[in-house]
């Protein structure tokens, strides 16, 4: 009997842990002090190790951006150079045209090396999204000195195209550039290039081609908009006349007053 007590014992041992799981379970799944003392000093040192790696990524990303080239927002036309005809002792004149390809407006300023002898129109401004402007700069040409050619003077001056975004609706002075120098892109430096201007070249025709829409373009400007001649188109098939209009509210201010005064 002894003996089938203890062959029965060990039988009802398993019955006692399937009754009893969540006690095995809790058992098995409660970490030890020592333990949990470590756990949350590597869950410490994952934090800290993450806070790290965000610090360091961000700072590989500024590096990556600055080493980038700057978006550009203007497009320039012609795109490096500044054609001059090479007449010494004149004032001579280049045209460059700028196009803003950005989807926000865009001031633009001039800076040269030579503000002396050259000179810009206009020195600055804003330009709408997709709208162009041509700008005219001119310089004065200096007499050579001991036998110095043409080609030897074309890096002596240079130009910077600054630009700046800005909110529609801003007016346009210098010192934008200035308030915002964080802010602000250099689009490009434009060397100058002179041209012989007795010597048929594709240059010398492109050059008086955009000297002439440049021209157009300050004349354009210096014109008043043109008065609104007849009605006034409002909406598809919807003409007003404004004088009638006007006669209309005038009549229906008397009869209010007429009213009033009954």
């Amino acid at each position: 009997m002894a003996i089938a007590a203890g062959a029965n014992t060990p039988r009802s041992e398993p019955k006692l842990f399937r009754l009893c799981p969540f006690w095995t379970s809790a058992n098995a799944s409660s970490p030890s002090p020592s333990s949990s003392v470590q756990n949350n000093h590597n869950h410490r040192s994952e934090g800290n190790n993450t806070v790290t790696s965000a610090s360091s990524s961000k700072t590989v990303s500024a590096v990556a951006r600055s080493l980038l080239p700057p978006r550009r927002r203007l497009r320039l036309d012609p795109s490096s150079c500044l054609y001059f005809p090479y007449e010494p002792g004149k004032q001579v004149r280049s045209a460059v045209r700028l196009k803003n390809t950005s989807k926000s407006y865009v001031a633009f300023k001039f800076q040269t090396t030579a503000p002396k002898s050259c000179y810009m129109r206009p020195p600055g401004g804003i330009i709408a999204p997709g709208e162009s402007l041509f700008a005219t700069v001119f310089k004065f040409v200096e007499q050579p000195e001991n036998n110095e050619k043409m080609s030897d003077q074309k890096n002596k001056v240079k130009f910077k195209i600054m630009s700046l975004k800005v909110k529609q609706g801003v007016d346009y002075v210098p010192e934008l550039f200035d308030e915002q120098k964080d802010l602000v892109s250099v689009e490009r430096i434009l060397k100058v290039v002179f041209i012989d201007p007795e010597r048929p070249s594709l240059a010398l025709e492109k050059l008086k081609r955009q000297l002439t829409e440049a021209d157009a373009a300050v004349e354009a400007r210096k014109k008043p908009p043109p008065a609104e001649a007849g009605p006034r188109v409002v909406a598809e098939g919807l003409v007003i006349d404004e004088w009638k209009e006007r006669r209309e509210r005038y009549l229906a201010r008397q009869q209010v007053q007429a009213v009033d005064s009954v």
